[in-house]
């Protein structure tokens, strides 16, 4: 038993970041497709289940809550114990909490094909499913924030700060959004309505995107950044700084998705302002991770996982600007319900989350398997260029084709009338949704080359026993 507590449990961080790889094959194959039905519309075969409709939120779902959740839970729960300097509170607990969040993903694979829907943005999931997602957040909540109370060391370094925010915020979004009447044990009615329920709907949703999509993933850059780069954080006061900022403002920008509807105008407004605001906390904190490379650049040479981490970090700063100049009233209503906030979302998706994702998952996996790296370097450089190349051609193809769109659907003739219908809009655009769909499949490949590398490197590894705990370190604990 002695043994056990001097040892940190990796058994749950392997796990979640074996179906971080899995989830992110699986969640891009399906983007993949709708991608390709965007081209060529008979792909969905007249199968209900393979209609764009339904796997749409499929790969949302897919990709936000089994690829980036599986890689969230991986690198949080490896954090903490690293940092705090003592293992998980419960094994039983951290077990639970791994099977229980791929019952909830095994669930949404099979309900949402079928059909069954909310119909919200992010919150599709039907009432069964979301009590059980209740559940498993609650037991993660406790185990994690039980390992900060038991921890060995009195500091608790910053990365726990922005996952401990991730994770209280997310359990606040989800019950208060999923409040439900279920009529039927696929099907319920939402106690809002109309403009109150779409609002509510907004608050959730964008802060899914600050809180699940960008407070967690900030947690992985103040970690793994300074691990990889053998550099201290540039300034650890400014991260103090940046999260207590993006707390204070992320929650209140979420009407901007809502502008020139129902919404009270000064609800509307509010929601810009914020946005605006947002800017600088997201960029004071992603310069704080590029600057912690200063007077190592020269890895980026030869450390492709450092170019992933930091590559992810110049898409943050994109998509955080491109997000608050898209919130403005006036660009809004160029951009908006076109192909730019596509373009936007997977700047944010491809280039930062999945690529602060992958990045984290390379320098974690060989710590866990007795490795001092991956099974093939090389590999992984080819990984970079490879998701590097496909964001950058999907994300400026729903740019060009969204500004284009925007200008096209707002043009009148003399007379008032419209200058082109929407079918000539949407001819104009076809071209481009085959340029997203190459660079889809440039990112799906490179998935395919992480799984090829992650598959090798557990088969290296010489032993998978669980690393002691070792006597505290305040550098490995500050730095």
């Amino acid at each position: 038993m002695q043994g056990v507590q001097g040892t940190y449990n990796d058994k749950v961080v392997r796990q979640f970041a074996v179906m971080t790889v899995v989830w992110g094959i699986v969640g891009m194959a399906v983007g993949v497709l709708i991608a390709a039905q965007l081209y060529w519309p008979a792909l969905n075969f007249d199968v209900p289940w393979l209609g764009y409709g339904r796997l749409r939120p499929l790969h949302t779902n897919a990709v936000i809550f089994a690829f980036g959740g599986c890689a969230l839970f991986a690198t949080s729960l490896h954090v903490v114990q690293r940092t705090c300097h003592v293992r998980l509170i419960s094994d039983r607990l951290a077990a639970f909490v791994f099977w229980g969040w791929q019952a909830v993903i095994v669930a949404a694979a099979i309900t949402l094909p079928l059909g069954y829907t909310q119909g919200k943005e992010y919150a599709e999931l039907e009432w069964p499913i979301d009590i059980l997602i209740a559940v498993v957040w609650v037991s993660y909540a406790v185990l994690f924030f039980g390992t900060i109370a038991r921890r060995a060391v009195k500091h608790i370094y910053v990365a726990n700060w922005f996952y401990g925010a991730f994770i209280i915020a997310v359990a606040l979004l989800h019950i208060v959004n999923n409040i439900a009447i279920p009529v039927g044990f696929g099907k319920s009615y939402p106690v809002y309505s109309g403009a109150v329920d779409a609002m509510v709907q907004w608050w959730y949703g964008h802060n899914a995107v600050g809180f699940f999509l960008t407070a967690g993933f900030l947690g992985m850059m103040y970690y793994f950044v300074p691990k990889q780069a053998g550099r201290p954080v540039y300034s650890y006061r400014l991260s103090i700084v940046h999260f207590w900022a993006l707390i204070a403002v992320y929650m209140w920008a979420g009407p901007h998705h809502l502008h020139y509807t129902a919404l009270p105008d000064w609800a509307q407004s509010l929601g810009m302002v914020f946005s605006l605001i947002l800017l600088a906390p997201s960029w004071g904190g992603a310069l704080n991770g590029i600057l912690t490379l200063s007077g190592v650049w020269h890895k980026l040479r030869t450390d492709p996982i450092l170019k992933f981490l930091i590559v992810a970090i110049s898409f943050y700063m994109i998509a955080t600007f491109e997000g608050p100049m898209m919130s403005i009233k006036t660009v809004n209503s160029l951009s908006h319900y076109t192909d730019w906030t596509v373009g936007h979302v997977h700047a944010g998706a491809l280039g930062w989350v999945a690529m602060i994702s992958v990045g984290s998952i390379y320098a974690l996996l060989p710590r866990l398997l007795g490795r001092e790296r991956m099974f093939s370097v090389k590999a992984i450089d080819l990984h970079f260029w490879l998701h590097t190349l496909g964001v950058v051609f999907y994300i400026a193809s729903m740019w060009i084709a969204g500004v284009m769109q925007g200008l096209m659907w707002r043009a009148t003739n003399d007379d008032g009338t419209l200058t082109y219908s929407f079918v000539e809009a949407l001819n104009a655009t076809y071209p481009y949704y085959l340029i997203r769909l190459g660079g889809g499949l440039l990112v799906l490949g490179g998935m395919g080359v992480m799984a090829w590398n992650t598959w090798k490197t557990f088969q290296a590894a010489k032993s998978v026993a669980a690393q002691p705990i070792l006597p505290v370190d305040l550098s490995e604990a500050r730095a």
